[in-house]
């Protein structure tokens, strides 16, 4: 993996770590689409398509299993050290952010099938279509920082989380405010408020990701820092 790797005697050790990489950017790539699919699945009301959103829970799940797999052997046969272990334990760390964010594509893809069954529109779709967007941008970034490595993408992600969180804010306030002067909207809203909370999570765990590829690289734990601060704590170190 660029810098971060080191030349091993193993040949074979090089190749399990490269492979280690390999599946973890599959798996995030079946969750990019995942979530993508399930934002255009409610847009469309496109049941088919929230369907196949489903079936891909098991092939990230499968993913998931073969890379927890994956690094305890590696743990156990090559006692790793330094950067190596760093790379094997961030992955272990962001592997299950990756799992998470599937999870909450399943769930957008059930509500799109209850929303389906009703047959009608309801308020804050222009809302999930702008968060979407923005969760699915912070989804691509994060994959794109794991490949080159690229901490200053990392930090721009973490960013990116709290404007997500901004609008999600905004359109609650304004989802509540609807239900309150059109009670029977109430059924129909609701569902749609459960989509943007997964919304708001996947957001949180892509930041979550990035997190975990700043241990990876600068072997800094920045869990509890505030994104705004990233960069200079980054630099202080």
């Amino acid at each position: 993996m660029k810098e971060l790797t080191t030349d091993h005697i193993s040949k074979q050790f090089n190749n399990e770590l490269e492979m280690l990489r390999q599946h973890f950017l599959t798996m995030g790539g079946v969750v990019e689409t995942q979530v993508q699919y399930a934002v255009q699945a409610l847009l469309d009301g496109n049941g088919s398509l929230a369907e196949e959103v489903r079936d891909k829970d098991l092939t990230v799940n499968q993913l998931d299993g073969l890379i927890d797999e994956e690094c305890r052997r590696i743990l156990a046969k090559r006692q790793p050290a330094a950067s190596d272990l760093r790379m094997i334990l961030s992955i272990s760390k962001a592997v299950s952010e990756l799992e998470r964010i599937g999870d909450e594509a399943k769930k957008i893809a059930n509500l799109t099938l209850n929303l389906v069954d009703e047959g009608e529109s309801p308020r804050g779709y222009v809302e999930i279509n702008r968060i979407g967007q923005m969760v699915s941008r912070m989804i691509h970034d994060t994959l794109d920082a794991y490949a080159r490595l690229d901490i200053g993408a990392a930090i721009k992600v973490a960013k990116q989380d709290r404007l997500v969180d901004k609008e999600y804010n905004t359109a609650m306030r304004s989802l509540v405010t609807y239900m309150m002067e059109d009670p029977r909207s109430i059924s129909r809203v609701i569902n749609v408020i459960w989509v943007l909370r997964s919304l708001e999570r996947i957001g949180d765990h892509a930041r979550y990701t990035c997190q975990h590829l700043i241990f990876m690289v600068k072997g800094i734990d920045v869990r509890h820092i505030n994104a705004n601060d990233l960069a200079r704590e980054i630099e202080d170190k």
